[in-house]
C-alpha cells in the first residue's frame, strides 16, 4: 500500500520507501492475459496460417512473434474464449477434424465463427507459450451438462465419453485446466440471455456444486460486475456459503474461489485519462469488504479461505473510438501508457485482495500488441506492462508520497507503488502526470551498497505520441541514478527505480 499526503502548490514533493515493511504477496497471476474470439485476436493474432510470410508461422499455424512476446512478458494465465463471445459458444463445435467443424453465426460481435481454433488448438498454444489456460463457461445458451462435458474433456483421466473423445482427437493426457469462470458479464444488457442477479446467483451456485463434485481441484470464478454494485453484493451473499456436501465434507474449502470484476477507463483529457484507473482502487477495496460481509452473514468458518478478486478484464478502452463490432483496434498514446502504469500500480498496492488480473485483450483487440503481415508493433502500453511483469513481483512494500494535486481536483500529480522481489531487489514505480513539470525529489529509503540505482523511464514528446511500424516514439530509456540527492521524475512519464538494499534497510 502507498499512502498519500496532499501538499500545497510549490511545496517540495517527497517519496518514502520502506523495504523492510513487506505488506502482502503479489500474485504472479496479476500479469495474466485474455484472448477472445473477437476481431483479429485469434485469427490473425494467435493463429495466422494464411500469412504469406511463413517464417512468422510455426507448424501449428501460430504466430511465432506473438508467442515470443508472451514469453517475454512471462504471462502466467490466459483467459479464453471470452468475453461476450462465450455466451453462444458451444465447445463441441471447436473440436475434432477441422473440415467437419460447423461455421456459426456469432452474436456478440456480429460475425461468423469458423471454429478453426478450438479447445485443443488453444491448449496447444498455451503449452507452446508456457502459460496456463483459464476457460469461461457458456452461461447464455449453454447447459450444465455441456459444461460438465467440457470439464471432463479437459481434465478427466477416466474411461468416460468425453475423456475418450479427447483421446480420439489425439490427446491422451488430460489438460488439467485449473481456472473456470461461471459465465461472463451475465448482468449486461448486451448479453445473450442477460440474467437478473437472483437468477444468476441460483444458477451459479448449482453449477459450482456440480463442477466441484466432478473435479474438486478446480478454481471457480464467480461473475461479478464492478465490485460496488447490487449485483456483486447479492451474488456474493448467495454463493459464499458453507457447503460441506458438495465439497466432500471439507470445512477448509469453498465452492467459489474468486470473484470477477471488470472495468475499462478512458477520457479525452490526457491527465484525466492517465489517472482514471485510480477508480479501480476503491472498487477493489469495496469488493473485498463485500466478500468479508458475505462470509460474516453466512457464518463461513475461518478455516475456509476467503475468495480473492479476479480483475479479469481491465484496460484503457473507448468503445466509441474503437467499436467492438469492428475489431476494437485502439491506437494507444503516451497518456494511455501512463494509464496502464497506474492500473498496474493499483494492482500492486491492492495485492492483498487480487488473485488474478487479465489485461483485455492480449493481441490486436485493445491490445499492447498489434500484428501485421510482416511482424508486430509494440504499442505504447506494452512498455509499462513489460517492466511491471519483469520486476514488480514478490511482495508489496510500504511507501508514501507527498505532493501537490492537479488544480481543481484531489488527484495527485504522482502515483506510486513499490515491491520487493524474492531476489531481494526493490522496485519503485512513480508515474508523473504533470504536463510540464519535472519533479526533483530525494527518495527516502534507498540504501544500497551498489554505486548506482537502475533507472527506467517511459515517456514521449507529447501526450498523443504513438508507436507505429516505423517509429517507436514511446519506449523504455535506461540509465542510472546515484542513489543520493534528488532524482528527477520527468513530466508525462513513468519511472522505475531498482536497487538491492544494503544491511537492514
Amino acid at each position: 500500500m502507498t499512502t498519500f499526503t496532499k501538499l500545497d502548490d510549490g511545496d517540495q514533493p517527497g517519496i518514502f520507501v520502506y523495504p523492510s515493511h513487506k505488506l502482502s504477496k503479489i500474485n504472479d497471476n496479476v500479469y495474466s492475459g485474455f484472448t477472445e474470439h473477437m476481431g483479429r485476436c485469434i485469427y490473425g493474432g494467435l493463429y495466422d496460417p494464411s500469412n504469406p510470410n511463413m517464417h512468422l508461422i510455426d507448424d501449428n499455424g501460430f504466430r511465432i512473434d506473438v508467442i515470443e512476446a508472451f514469453k517475454e512478458l512471462s504471462v502466467p494465465v490466459v483467459r479464453y474464449p471470452g468475453g461476450n463471445f462465450v455466451a453462444t459458444y458451444h465447445w463441441l463445435d471447436g473440436v475434432g477434424p477441422r473440415d467437419q467443424r460447423p461455421k456459426r453465426a456469432e452474436l456478440a460481435w456480429l460475425g461468423v465463427e469458423t471454429n478453426e481454433v478450438g479447445t485443443d488448438e488453444f491448449m496447444k498454444w498455451c503449452e507452446v507459450v508456457g502459460t496456463e489456460p483459464y476457460l469461461a463457461l457458456n452461461f447464455g445458451t449453454g447447459t450444465l451438462d455441456e459444461a460438465l462435458g467440457w470439464l471432463e474433456y479437459c481434465n478427466s483421466e477416466q474411461d468416460t465419453h468425453y475423456a475418450n473423445l479427447r483421446r480420439k482427437h489425439g490427446r491422451e493426457k488430460p489438460y488439467n485446466v485449473k481456472y473456470w469462470a461461471l459465465g461472463n458479464e451475465c448482468w449486461g444488457p448486451w448479453q445473450v440471455e442477460q440474467m437478473t442477479k437472483e437468477d444468476y446467483a441460483k444458477k451459479a451456485y448449482q453449477w459450482a456444486k456440480a463442477l466441484k463434485m466432478q473435479d474438486p481441484s478446480i478454481t471457480l470464478i464467480l461473475c461479478g460486475e464492478n465490485g460496488v454494485s447490487h449485483w456483486d453484493f447479492h451474488v456474493l451473499t448467495q454463493c459464499l456459503k458453507p457447503d460441506v456436501h458438495a465439497l466432500g465434507g471439507s470445512a477448509t474449502k469453498s465452492l467459489i474461489d474468486m470473484h470477477s470484476i471488470h472495468m475499462y477507463t478512458a477520457a479525452k483529457d490526457p491527465i484525466t485519462n492517465a489517472l482514471a484507473p485510480r477508480l479501480a482502487e476503491r472498487s477493489i477495496e469495496i469488493c473485498a469488504g463485500l466478500i468479508d460481509l458475505a462470509r460474516q452473514v453466512n457464518q463461513v468458518p475461518a478455516t475456509v479461505p476467503a475468495p480473492t478478486i479476479c480483475f479479469d478484464e481491465w484496460n484503457v478502452w473507448d468503445p466509441a473510438r474503437a467499436p467492438g463490432e469492428t475489431g476494437a483496434e485502439e491506437q494507444y498514446t503516451l497518456s494511455d501508457a501512463l494509464a496502464v502504469a497506474v492500473w498496474l500500480n493499483v494492482f500492486v498496492r491492492q495485492s492483498k485482495y487480487i488473485g488474478m488480473a487479465n489485461i483485455a485483450q492480449s493481441v490486436n483487440v485493445i491490445s499492447p500488441l498489434m500484428t501485421h503481415a510482416n511482424g508486430l508493433v509494440k504499442q505504447t502500453t506494452w512498455w509499462p506492462l513489460l517492466l511491471f511483469s519483469k520486476y514488480m513481483r514478490g511482495s508489496t512494500v510500504a511507501a508514501h508520497v507527498s505532493c501537490p494535486t492537479a488544480s481543481g481536483s484531489e488527484h495527485a500529480w504522482l502515483d506510486a507503488s513499490a515491491a520487493m522481489g524474492d531476489d531481494g531487489w526493490v522496485s519503485l514505480v512513480v508515474v508523473n502526470v504533470h504536463p510540464s513539470e519535472t519533479f526533483d525529489i530525494t527518495v527516502q529509503g534507498v540504501q544500497t551498497s551498489a554505486a548506482e540505482v537502475e533507472k527506467y523511464v517511459i515517456t514521449g514528446e507529447s501526450w498523443q505520441a504513438t508507436n507505429t511500424e516505423t517509429d517507436q516514439a514511446v519506449k523504455i530509456h535506461e540509465n542510472k541514478w546515484g542513489g543520493k540527492g534528488p532524482c528527477s521524475f520527468a513530466k508525462m512519464s513513468m519511472t522505475m527505480l531498482r536497487w538491492k538494499p544494503s544491511g537492514g534497510a
